[in-house]
């Protein structure tokens, strides 16, 4: 019986395939189902949820993961994966798991990155903030950034809104509109992104002026809340911040102080004072990346995703906190951002030393020297991201941020 059953299922076959006249179409299409079924993706994350900095790329894979249909066994996420030996480690267990694409997120993950991409060579290997992608000559490394400068810009003429409804409604003077910062490091990502936030609300309250602190650690809840509470103590009306925990969102809470943060909307933990936050939406890189390695497509060595390409975001305007006018304001200049009438590090809007800038050298060229080696301002303004997907203006400080 059993051999009469697989006769006539060898006849069926036989007649599907005669009546499509040989035709591999129905072949490919299965091919392809097994190659989407068989592709793996991997992340790996310096901290986890708990962190707003991870928590985004987390969120962001998994929309990207529903959107094309990847089932959970598809995409594979590591956590608080240290900036050490535990990165490579972490990659080679995701290659053995059979990860096509592996993708980290943080700045010290980069050299364990690049030796798995030497390791294992038939796995693409991705990672966020690199800068030595360009250098490596490897053709399954690479680096991606976004131009999140200009959504720190954006954030910032928030910033600047609300400042000038605080002088107009007489809580505050044009003196007193004093902004504090926290940052994580000096380095060259949080400096560009203060920096812009800066500028971004001076275009729009002239008096404004800013001090910045650090806490040396990416994510520290207790610190970051410290910072922001001694930056409050120290006369600051308005808050933003480059680490990566609610800390100062919830210090801005408690003592009904605004806040502008990153990465993640904060409204929930501040709704009575949280006014928005910028970040960077990795949902279209994660798309790019998987399906150039579905179709067998180069991926670029370094990216840098824009306002265009949705990589530069803003999340949801508070407009209970937010000033009158504000969500039209940010429309204006996003759209002058976009065509270039407005560069946010145009070097008739600061000074350095009471001095405008007409050179600048950078490390753009990442040799481990850390010497720097291009001249980064051109045609009247720094030219940041259209040399190296990851911030490269370091310049502390300009005119109007204290440390």
């Amino acid at each position: 019986m059993k051999k009469i059953i697989a006769l006539l299922m060898s006849v069926v076959m036989l007649l599907a395939f005669a009546s499509c006249g040989g035709n591999s179409t129905a072949d490919d299409t299965s091919s392809k189902s097994a190659v989407n079924a068989d592709f793996k993706i991997g992340l790996i994350c310096l901290h986890d949820e708990n962190s707003t900095y991870d928590n985004n790329f987390i969120q962001a894979l998994k929309s990207v993961q529903a959107e094309l249909g990847l089932k959970d066994d598809q995409v594979l996420i590591k956590t608080n994966i240290a900036e050490n030996e535990a990165c490579y480690n972490a990659a080679a267990e995701l290659v053995d798991s059979g990860c096509d694409v592996i993708f980290a997120d943080s700045f010290g993950h980069e050299t364990y990155m690049i030796q798995a991409a030497k390791e294992f060579t038939d796995v693409e290997f991705c990672h966020a903030t690199g800068t030595k992608a360009q250098t490596q000559g490897l053709d399954n490394y690479h680096n991606a950034f976004a131009s999140i400068y200009e959504g720190r810009y954006l954030a910032g003429v928030a910033a600047g809104m609300k400042l000038n409804e605080m002088i107009e409604n007489k809580k505050i003077t044009a003196n007193e509109a004093v902004m504090g910062y926290v940052g994580a490091y000096n380095y060259a990502e949080v400096v560009s992104g203060m920096t812009s936030f800066f500028l971004g609300a001076r275009s729009v309250c002239p008096s404004v002026t800013m001090k910045v602190t650090y806490t040396n650690s990416w994510f520290d809840i207790a610190k970051e809340k410290e910072a922001a509470l001694t930056l409050i103590n120290s006369g600051c009306v308005l808050i933003s911040q480059h680490a990566d925990s609610e800390g100062a969102p919830k210090a801005c809470e408690e003592k009904k102080v605004p806040n502008v943060a990153y990465n993640i909307s904060t409204i929930s933990m501040g709704p009575n004072t949280a006014i928005i936050s910028s970040k960077i939406d990795w949902a279209p890189y994660f798309k790019l990346i998987i399906n150039a390695s579905l179709n067998n497509e180069k991926i670029p060595t370094d990216y840098v995703g824009t306002i265009e390409t949705g990589s530069v975001a803003l999340t949801e305007l508070n407009e209970t906190v937010a000033a009158k006018g504000t969500k039209e304001k940010l429309k204006e200049v996003q759209q002058k951002l976009i065509n270039g009438e407005i560069k946010v590090f145009d070097t008739d809007t600061f000074t350095v030393d009471g001095k405008k800038l007409t050179t600048y050298t950078a490390d753009v060229i990442d040799e481990g020297d850390f010497v720097p080696e291009t001249e980064a301002i051109k045609d009247g303004y720094f030219n940041e991201s259209s040399m190296r997907s990851a911030p490269y203006f370091d310049i502390k400080y300009i005119d109007g941020i204290s440390e």
